[in-house]
């Protein structure tokens, strides 16, 4: 048996390839929508890739499963569990050589053999995989799968569908379904290796840890929500739904697609690389979103194409950008090094944005200014700024960070507003004031940067808080323990 883990460290999300050397064949669980690199991987190890698995409909990523199943006529493993609204209704029609999974089904892949079990919670379709090596000799699991169900220290978190798809009044009952789900993984032997879907920096949980696998018996000893589990289903259901991070804006899309079919991809977007010329002829037209991917968020900030949003490609490129554009069809040019671009447009694929038409370096940005291109700034300021302005006549401070964060420790009189969710509460009267100054921060600035280019292209009034929220306590007032004005 051959196992292998890719971890793509932007959506901190895990594939794994399992293979069987004897026969040749492998099956590739939870892929990204690029299907090119686990396709190579496997060659590369002799392998070829002849089934897929998916643990459940996803809400942080296209999958790659109908892009395989299209391309090479994989077999498709789904669940057949939670009912019609969680059908994966794409491999339905009869198209694709899909098999439907219920609780207690079991495949081949060469010599290894894989038995679904139905751990809903997360999802009402959730399975998780137990892998046991027949061909090596084994009768006992080598591993399970775990999907959103169980990560290397807490649970998959059970509001996803309430807080991201809009489907009200069902995440107790959903941490109710994680909680009796809870026995079919700890009845696994402690031996077991556990693989998750995602491990830190993801929002499909709250305090998910860095380590990229597991077992199932430190599990046990060591998971947060298992330990709390043992005070009783109402105290698991309390401590599992609090404080949960607000989800990406993106991932109600997301679930759409999985679900009833993501486009096909084929290649990779080719965007064309861009002279000061082309550039400046994109501008006057205004049809293209600039995503500006410079690091330098004061750089950003001292001078931009009107209009761009700052999405740094960074650990929080895919957030930025999932987050604050609703349009996946939108036309897009990079601001970007060349060195960057493949990683990019990977990045954004992953999650559907497709209509990649252009990018320009920083050098022809600089160029761009130097010939008298159109540039917009917006001003910076420091905290110490912020408690000398925040009483001002209407001066709001908006603070961006998760609602969590906000009720811990939080500027007095401060609105919160999640970036996550940014482009919902503009929409709605009243949470985000229209009139008077916006001063923008988080927890270091890289969310407030993002945030602030937001809001100006959305007609805000904004000045951007640079720095790290530690520099509050110097120089004003913390209000912790319960929320002041929300957004959320």
């Amino acid at each position: 048996m051959l196992f292998r883990q890719y971890f793509d460290p932007k959506l901190a999300q895990y594939a794994y390839l399992v293979g069987c050397q004897k026969t040749g064949e492998a099956l590739i669980i939870d892929p990204e929508r690029d299907i090119d690199r686990y396709v190579e991987a496997a060659e590369s190890e002799g392998l070829r890739i002849t089934s897929v698995a998916e643990t459940h409909i996803h809400a942080d990523f296209l999958s790659g499963a109908r892009e395989f199943a299209e391309r090479f006529g994989t077999k498709v493993y789904l669940s057949d569990e939670g009912g019609e609204d969680w059908a994966s209704n794409w491999a339905r029609d009869g198209k694709y050589d899909a098999t439907f999974l219920k609780h207690g089904d079991t495949f081949h892949v060469g010599g290894i053999e894989v038995q679904a079990a139905h751990t809903p919670g997360h999802t009402p379709e959730h399975l998780s995989y137990i892998l046991i090596d027949r061909g090596g000799g084994a009768s006992t699991p080598i591993g399970i799968a775990t999907g959103d169900f169980v990560f290397v220290g807490d649970l998959g978190r059970p509001d996803l569908l309430e807080q991201a798809a809009g489907m009200h009044g069902v995440q107790e009952p959903s941490a109710r379904q994680l909680f009796a789900s809870l026995p079919r993984f700890q009845e696994l032997p402690d031996y077991a290796q556990v693989w998750p879907a995602h491990g830190a920096g993801s929002t499909c949980g709250k305090d998910l840890g860095a380590v990229p696998q597991t077992t199932v018996g430190y599990e046990k000893l060591y998971n947060t929500s298992l330990s709390v589990a043992e005070l009783g289903e109402d105290a698991f259901v309390d401590a599992i739904l609090a404080g949960q991070p607000e989800p990406q804006t993106y991932f109600a899309r997301m679930k759409r697609d999985n679900n009833h079919g993501v486009p096909l991809l084929g290649s990779l977007p080719r965007p064309q690389k861009m002279t000061v010329t082309e550039l400046e002829q994109t501008v006057a037209k205004g049809e293209a979103l600039i995503l500006d991917t410079r690091i330098d968020r004061s750089g950003f900030m001292t001078k931009h194409i009107p209009g761009a949003l700052h999405a740094p490609l960074n650990k929080s490129f895919n957030t930025a950008v999932g987050s604050l554009v609703e349009d996946e069809t939108v036309a897009i040019v990079l601001i970007v090094d060349e060195a960057g671009v493949e990683e990019a447009v990977r990045d954004l694929v992953r999650i559907g944005y497709d209509h990649l038409v252009g990018f320009a370096t920083p050098e022809t940005l600089t160029r761009f200014f130097d010939r008298g291109g159109a540039a917009s700034s917006i001003e910076e300021i420091s905290f110490a700024d912020v408690a000398e302005r925040k009483d001002d006549p209407g001066t709001v401070v908006l603070d961006v960070r998760f609602a969590a964060e906000h009720a811990s420790a939080h500027i007095p009189g401060a609105v919160q507003a999640s970036y996550t969710r940014l482009p919902s509460y503009v929409r709605e009267e009243g949470r985000i004031p229209r009139d008077g100054k916006l001063l923008v921060h988080c927890m270091s600035g890289g969310r407030s940067a993002a945030a602030a280019a937001f809001l100006v292209r959305e007609g805000f009034d904004v000045s951007f808080v640079n720095g790290p929220f530690e520099a509050w306590h110097e120089v004003g007032e913390v209000v912790s323990g319960t929320p002041a004005t929300t957004a959320a």
